[in-house]
């Protein structure tokens, strides 16, 4: 059978025949044609096997067939990991090079503007990841109100990556008609329990038994300990006819490793992981793809998507702990029926995995006895207090992420730098320690009072000289009262110690006035001649304040304590200080002319 027969349209078939397409592959034969007329497929078929253009012609050919004004986002397809996401959206610009759509991509990672740039302008195709896809929906930024087409890619897949309860989670904010394409390589309970929630009446398409190996891969296998398995790898890239290679590591510390190894060998090679940055593993992934990088060390997350051209080798340095990855890692090679050469190695804590991989094949994987590095470690696998078993790889791992943090918290407490001479004629700011500078930002208090807050932000002031601070003397301390309106209304200074008590002269006994008209009586002759205290035993004359206020006053005044002494008001013989002999403004109907 042909494309043509599958009746695709003439745009799509030129640009499959630029790219070599010459006759569909099992799953491309028997999902193509149920997708064009609209109905749901569920594809199971191993990686490797064609599924991007199984379901990438017919939305285009769909999508092409009845326009839309607007660009509204039409077909969504949700994939695991970020390789695969790219991948499938080169896919579709290579497709459908010639038709009026456009599509796009949006993973996490990396900037999510030129992302939003692009769904802004619009798209009709849009390839994404759950996290991010779950993160711009969620800022307001995608409608999927005219959805047509949903594609689950790898559905198994995001089930391992815990992507399950996102991808239930999208499903509720899609229209309830559309039309949902299904692939998985696997077909696990959980993933077999969304199938029947999501697809109507599906056409059912199973190329290959479930998770069976391809048969032109060439698997081999080598006991090897764990020490020495790098040096096996070197050998065999070096010596043998490795063209490229990927090889799979268990942890992502292992892959960095292993990487700086071949490094240190002379052996071209790059690591990609989950921690890497997203450019990172784009720029080491063209590079291998190029043929800059020779190996490409990787965990799983490259298990699944990478569509690597001719790669002749994969090498399992570990070997997985689910027999289905097995199959997918082994995949990446032999691809479009090509020839390819799988290499396992596996020590004494990794036979038990290596019995769960053979009973899934249903065969055992043919050993490699002559090699220069034949396993010797025979003790059992190492077990924890609790009797579960102890990987090495997982514990190395965690030992170098508990090295990684206390080296962070060693760089960020550090010793305070021994003080420097300012230089002269600069203001010498005093050094905060980092911890002081952390508490201020997060445990600030406010200030309760204004008093507190003017405290707390003035400027500190230098300390001034004796002889400077006896030269600006309040004016309003002494006992010489110039204005009283100024003495009310200017502030009360509490920096000023509290006077030593001074001997209190004896009080002359004077008859207090019979009433108003005695007070109005008196009130001229003591404004024409302000009266006086008695002179005291001392022979000191009474100051304007103990005139003004009395003795009750002075009185009332020490028994409070500190502060300077306010002036109170009387309705009697003295009016206001104005009308002192000694004072220097007096009003005008006191006046000598």
């Amino acid at each position: 059978m042909t494309f043509q027969e599958l009746g695709l349209i003439p745009p799509i078939l030129g640009a499959l025949a630029a790219l070599g397409y010459e006759q569909p592959s099992p799953i491309q034969e028997k999902a193509i044609p149920p997708a064009l007329t609209g109905r749901d497929v569920l594809g199971c078929a191993q990686t490797g096997t064609g599924k991007t253009c199984a379901f990438a012609a017919p939305i285009l050919q769909r999508l092409h067939a009845a326009p839309v004004k607007g660009r509204p986002i039409r077909a969504l397809i949700l994939t695991p990991t970020r390789e695969l996401a790219l991948q499938i959206q080169e896919s579709f610009e290579a497709y459908g090079k010639d038709l009026p759509l456009r599509s796009t991509v949006i993973f996490g990672g990396v900037g999510q503007a030129p992302q939003v740039d692009r769904l802004r302008r619009g798209v009709d195709i849009l390839v994404a990841t759950p996290g991010r896809l779950a993160d711009l929906y969620q800022q307001k930024l995608l409608d999927f109100s005219r959805l047509e087409i949903l594609v689950l890619d790898e559905a198994d897949r995001m089930l391992d990556m815990g992507f399950i309860h996102d991808v239930k989670k999208i499903l509720k904010w899609l229209p309830r008609q559309k039309q949902t394409l299904f692939f998985s390589a696997t077909m696990p309970p959980e993933v077999a329990g969304l199938v029947d929630q999501l697809l109507r009446d599906p056409a059912r398409v199973a190329v290959d038994p479930v998770s069976s190996p391809v048969e032109v891969i060439d698997q081999k296998l080598y006991y090897v300990d764990r020490g020495n398995k790098t040096k096996l790898l070197a050998s065999l890239l070096v010596a043998g006819d490795v063209r490229n290679a990927l090889v799979f590591t268990r942890t992502k510390h292992g892959a960095n490793k292993v990487a700086g190894d071949l490094q240190k060998g002379g052996i071209t090679a790059a690591a990609i992981h989950g921690n890497k940055s997203q450019t990172a593993r784009q720029q080491a992934l063209s590079d291998f793809k190029r043929g800059k990088i020779k190996v490409l060390v990787a965990t799983d997350i490259a298990a699944r998507g990478l569509d690597i051209e001719e790669l002749s080798h994969v090498f399992n340095y570990n070997l997985p702990d689910v027999p289905e990855t097995y199959v997918h890692r082994i995949g990446r090679t032999g691809r479009a029926g090509r020839g390819g050469t799988a290499v396992s190695f596996c020590d004494i804590n990794e036979k038990g995995d290596l019995r769960a991989i053979e009973t899934l094949l249903g065969r055992p994987v043919p050993v490699v006895e002559d090699h220069p590095w034949p396993m010797e470690v025979l003790e059992p696998t190492p077990r924890d207090k609790k009797g579960r078993l102890i990987n090495p790889e997982d514990a190395e791992a965690r030992a170098a992420a508990r090295e990684r943090k206390s080296q962070r918290r060693a760089a960020q407490v550090q010793p305070p730098a021994p003080p420097q001479a300012a230089p002269q004629g600069r203001k010498e700011t005093p050094a905060v320690p980092p911890s002081a500078a952390k508490k201020r930002g997060r445990g600030h208090r406010a200030s309760a009072t204004l008093e507190e807050a003017l405290t707390a932000t003035a400027p500190a002031q230098p300390a001034r000289p004796a002889a400077d601070s006896m030269r600006h003397r309040d004016p309003l301390a002494g006992d010489t009262i110039l204005d009283a309106t100024a003495r009310l209304l200017a502030p009360r200074p509490r920096m000023f110690q509290k006077p030593a008590p001074k001997a209190e002269p004896p009080r002359s006994k004077q008859k207090k006035p019979a009433g108003r008209r005695a007070q109005s009586q008196a009130q001229p002759q003591s404004a024409s001649k302000p009266s006086r205290s008695a002179p005291s035993k001392s022979g000191r004359e009474p100051t304007a304040l103990e005139v003004l206020g009395g003795g009750k006053h002075k009185r009332k005044n020490r028994r409070t304590g500190g502060g300077p002494r306010e002036v109170e008001l009387r309705t009697g013989s003295v009016k206001d200080s104005t009308e002192l002999s000694a004072s220097l403004m007096k009003p005008y109907y006191l006046s000598d002319e």
